[in-house]
This record gives structure tokens, sequence and C-alpha cells, in this order.
């Protein structure tokens, strides 16, 4: 259908224009004519050109609002929405007349797979704490419990104006709360826009009493509600996180969630009495009626989409919201840093840092820069090697140490020995089905030709660049590939022995060629997982091909310390930390190592996303960019590190 609109903000948001386009809509600039129809955004002053033209030309009139989980920062400060809903019958916030939302909530009935996922998701949504705005700490002092919450507004909201609010209501409300809780302590909760400074509120400090507050501390939604003994909204989306968070709030305005016998209705609205469960309240207010987006993909999505990628772009702000001071970076990494964790305030290279963190790529720190954070690569990389400077799409930041050092505690063992939710064990457990079945490993350099291989008991050895930091920290008594591949050798005399050299290694950029290797084939520019899959065992150093192969049903035996060894899955012949003492399954260990440790950043959408968007990315082939130009620094920056090395 053809839409015309007259109002810029549609010619401004391209991220709004393709939803619709994805949702069946063609907006253009225009006077309505045929079967066109008019397209205006919810009741904004803006909105009134659109609602004229389609009253003069009896076009039909659809009206679009954002969806209830909208973004980190507000839309006032330019971040696009997740989601829209689309209504060609009503506004879902404006009593006056049937929605399709109401509409869905008068007639919606669920299967029990269906109350399921709804449940599960609520669950979700609480336990992570999204809302429509995610600019929020999760690691701020909650209130003291037993308050009543009373929410603010934005003056001048079209929700507000369509419930019939003002400021006297909202002075109403903030009395009926004091009359009804005598002697209780008063919370009131400013919306995310009034304490950015972007829109003035209904309350004021003059309103109110002793004993009363405003809390305006970026706290998660849902950590206000848990210390909650009563919650007064007029129209605010936060009393529908009210209801999904097991409270019934007093609503004294006709928002979309009253009137179904999940709140207390000061003003009951008009049409609806049927009584809904949570559930079935959730299933149409998000699953069914919005038109959720991912944009790593470019396509329309589900719900289950959209909260990995609020999950990973919260992340993202929260860690990078103060800015990065970074350290020890070689010139060619400072543009995919800069992409990676400068996104909400750049980073800078050269001190001073002011009230910056400091992070360092994690071979490169010195005890004397104290709590700075260590950088690396994460285990979902690439489609090609980083030693030839093809960017990496996941990096790590350890506050603690780094993953390949054993020799001290690092932030992905507190991860790996962390008790996970049955949620967080289901996704680990599918994208490790989604690794095995499309074969993605760390570099993905997409060799599956293998030799021809004699029968028996097939042991693949991975080869490791001999200077890099996991053998000089980890690696034990055998810190060579030629001692490793005599080491298998001794302890396996029958078995058919399948060394594979590195990557960075076969590719001339790094230390660790073996001249004359004590093996049955050599799997030259095979692909990890592809080795890993003609073999029945590993057998390494401190190679991440280990962890990929304990992903893949392999047997592993370690000679010495990766970060994968020490926890019970492993034979584990070298020494490993005593501290190590936890016992995860596989899907717990995958947990922390793909999904809590890692930071991942789409080489398509360029935003912050989930591994899984990452998996899907690499499973397409679509190549990644690298130039002669870098391939030949690549060679350089290697021999002047090895020849360091040597004369340390």
């Amino acid at each position: 259908m053809r839409l015309r609109y007259f109002n810029l903000g549609f010619l401004r948001q391209p991220r709004v224009r393709r939803i619709m386009q994805l949702a069946g809509y063609d907006l253009r600039l225009g006077w309505p004519s045929g079967t066109d129809g008019v397209v205006v955004w919810g009741q904004r002053p803006v909105s009134a050109r659109g609602r004229w033209v389609a009253r003069r030309s009896s076009a039909p009139l659809i009206t679009v609002e954002d969806a209830f989980l909208r973004s980190v920062l507000t839309g006032r400060a330019g971040e696009p929405p997740q989601g829209l809903l689309i209504d060609p019958l009503g506004l879902y916030y404006d009593p006056s007349q049937p929605s399709t939302l109401e509409n869905l909530l008068s007639t919606v009935t669920l299967t029990a797979d269906e109350e399921a996922r709804a449940a599960r998701l609520i669950a979700r949504l609480n336990r992570l704490q999204l809302s429509k705005y995610n600019a929020t700490l999760d690691d701020l002092p909650p209130p003291a419990p037993g308050y009543v919450l009373i929410v603010d507004q934005t003056a001048g909201d079209a929700s507000v104006r369509a419930s019939g609010g003002d400021r006297a209501a909202f002075l109403a409300m903030l009395q009926a709360a004091r009359d009804e809780n005598p002697g209780a302590r008063i919370l009131i909760r400013s919306h995310p826009e009034t304490t950015a400074g972007q829109r003035g509120g209904h309350f004021r400090a003059d309103d109110l009493l002793r004993g009363e507050a405003f809390i305006d501390a970026p706290y998660p939604p849902q950590m206000l509600l848990s210390g909650a003994a009563q919650v007064y909204t007029l129209s605010s989306q936060l009393g529908f996180e009210a209801i999904l968070n097991g409270r019934r709030p007093a609503v004294f305005g006709q928002p979309f969630y009253a009137g179904w016998g999940l709140s207390d209705d000061r003003s009951p609205p008009p049409r609806r009495g049927r009584a809904l469960s949570v559930t079935q309240l959730f299933t149409a207010a998000m699953i069914q009626f919005p038109k959720w987006y991912d944009p790593h993909t470019d396509q329309l999505c589900e719900i289950e989409t959209v909260i990995d990628n609020l999950e990973a772009q919260r992340r993202a702000w929260r860690e990078d919201r103060m800015g990065w001071l970074a350290l020890g970076m070689r010139l060619w990494k400072r543009g995919p840093l800069q992409r990676a964790f400068g996104r909400y305030r750049g980073i800078r290279f050269k001190p001073p840092a002011g009230a910056r963190r400091v992070m360092v790529w994690a071979n490169r720190y010195q005890p004397e820069m104290g709590d700075a954070v260590r950088v690396e690569d994460g285990f979902l990389r690439s489609r090609g090697l980083g030693a030839e400077l093809v960017p990496p799409a996941s990096l790590v930041l350890d506050d603690l140490g780094i993953y390949y050092d054993p020799t001290r505690p690092s932030r992905l063992e507190t991860l790996i020995e962390a008790a996970i939710t049955p949620d967080d064990h289901a996704r680990a457990t599918a994208l490790i089905a989604t690794l095995n079945a499309s074969g993605i490993s760390k570099y993905n350099l997409g060799n599956s030709a293998l030799p021809d291989l004699p029968p028996g008991r097939r042991i693949l050895v991975p080869g490791q660049v001999e200077d890099d930091a996991s053998i000089r920290l980890g690696a034990g008594d055998i810190r060579t590939n030629a001692g490793l591949l005599r080491a298998v050798r001794a302890a396996n005399p029958d078995a058919v022995i399948l060394w594979k050299p590195h990557p960075d290694v076969e590719a001339g950029l790094r230390p660790g060629a073996v001249a004359d290797p004590d093996a049955d084939v050599i799997l030259r520019g095979v692909d990890a997982a592809v080795a890993i899959s003609a073999a029945d065992e590993v057998w390494t150093m401190t190679s991440t091909l280990g962890f990929e192969a304990l992903l893949r049903g392999k047997a592993v035996t370690c000679y010495g310390a990766p970060f994968y060894a020490g926890w019970g899955l492993t034979q584990d012949l070298g020494s490993v930390p005593a501290r190590r003492s936890a016992r995860p399954d596989l899907a717990t260990l995958a947990h922390a190592v793909l999904i809590a440790y890692p930071r991942y950043f789409h080489p398509k959408s360029g935003l912050p996303c989930p591994p899984e968007a990452i998996a899907a990315w690499l499973q397409s082939g679509a190549p990644q960019k690298r130039s002669p130009f870098n391939r030949l620094l690549a060679k350089v920056q290697g021999a002047l590190a090895s020849f360091a090395w040597i004369w340390r």
C-alpha cells in the first residue's frame, strides 16, 4: 500500500521508512490518489497536516508509533527504534476509538506453547531489566524497599492528553497516593527524557512534602518496581511493566493495559471488560502487534531477536558511555576499536584520560597501568586472519586479567564459575548446535578440502604461533610445535597423527614452522572445523582449537593450561590452576566463552550485536575487506615483533 506523508520526520528517519517498507508500505511525498493512504506519527502536532489531508481526500489513515522496546537512548537523542506499531484503526494509547491492539486484546487466546513462550519472554525481560529506553545501570544501590512509586510522564505527552491528563491530574494522583498510604515513603520516578533535560515533567520540587523525593538516577524500571509496595501511574508504559513484574498498578488514565482485570483502574476505559492473563496481555502487545526489526539482517524479526540485540547495545552503552583511553594499540587496530567502543563517546589514544576508563591490548599491559582493562580478540573473530589485518567481529574486555593467562584470575574464569539460568543454558546449547551445523570457527578460512586420510585412531594436533602469549604464559614444559608433535607421538605410537599448522604460520606472518613434522598427514590450509570433524581427538598445548573441538564433542588433551582446561572437560597433562574447581557442563562453559565474555560488532550494520548475529553473518560467507597494503604491513609487524621477542 502506498502511503503519503506530510512531515519531514519520515524523510529524516531511514530506519522507520525501512520497517514500513518491510511491512508492506511504500512511503511517498505528495497528495494521495487512487488507493493511497496517509501516514502520520501518532498524535504529534505535526500529524495534524496528514490528518487534514486524509479527511479532505477520504484516504485511509495509518498511524505509527514506537514499539514498546525502543532503544538504549531516547528518540530525541537520535537513536532509531527497534520496531514500530502500525495501526490502520486508531492509536493504542487513545481510548476514544478502538485500535488494532485493543482488538487483539479483546480476542487473544493462547495455546500451551504460546503461553510458555510468553512466560519465558516476560521472565527474560524482567531478568535483563529491559524497558522502552535502556540507558540504565544495574549496579546502583536500590532504594530501601517499601516505598510508594509514582510515575511521572513528560508534559504534553500524547498518551497523557488522550487519557484527559494534565498537571492537575498528576497532582490528584499524588494526593491519592498519600491518602491511601499514610506514612509511606513516596518516590516519584521521572521520565528518562525529563532526566536528560529534553522535556519537562508534571511534578515540581515544591509539590513534594517532607520525606518525598524524586528518583532520577538511571535505575532500570524493574529494580524500582521490585521494591515498591504500590505503583501509581496515569498512562505510562511503566504501568504495563509493573503488571509484567507481578504488580497491580493503580491507573488514573486509560492506557492500553487498563480495563483487562490486571490493574486498579480509577477511570475504567470504555468497551473493555474482558479478564486477561498477564501472558495474554504480553502476547498481544509484544508479539502479535509490533513489527520488530533486525538491523543486522535488514529484515523483520521476532521479539527474541530484538531482546538479544538490545541486550548487546545496552552492554555497549554501559561499558562505553564514559569513554576510553586506549593504550598500546597499533595504528591498524585503532579504526576497528573506534567503531567497536567509541559509539557513545570517541576513544582517545593518547593521555590524559580524565574520567575515561583505560584499555590496553592485553600483551602490552604493564603493572604500572594499574586497573587498565585488557583487550583481546574474541573466539568468533572474523573471516580471515588477524595477522593479515582483517578486523575482528568480536573483542573481549577483561578487568581482572586475560583469558589466556592462567597465572592470575580472569573475568572469563568468574563467568565460567557462575551459575546460569535455564534460558541461558538453552541459548548456549542452540548456539553450539549452530556453530557445529555451519562449521563456524575462529577464523573461518573456508577451505573444506581434506586429503586422503588413513584409517585408525586419528589425533589432530593444532600448531600454534610459538611466540604467542598463551604459550609464554600457559604452555608448561612443552613450548614448541616440534616438541608437541614428539610428545603426542610418544604417547600415542599407533595413532594417526594429523598435523594442522597455524594459519598465521602458514601465511608466513608469525613464527612456528616445523621443518620435518612427525605426523602422518599434514592438513595445510584446512579450515579448523573441517579438521576437527576428521579427528577422534585433539591434543594441544593451549590452542583455541581445543575449545572448538569440545564444542564438537571431541576428546581434548592439554599439555598446557588454556582457558578451557581444568574444569573437568579435558584431559589435563599440564599444571592447571587449583582455583578452577567448578565443574560446568559444556553449555555453561560455552555461555561464558561465547555469550557473556565477548562483545560483538556486526560488520554489516556496524552496531553491537549478539553472537547469534555474527554466527549468521559468518555462515552467509560474506567476505571481509583486506588490502595488499595491510597484508604487507602485517608481515612487517610480525617480523618486528618476532625480532623483538628474540632479543627481549
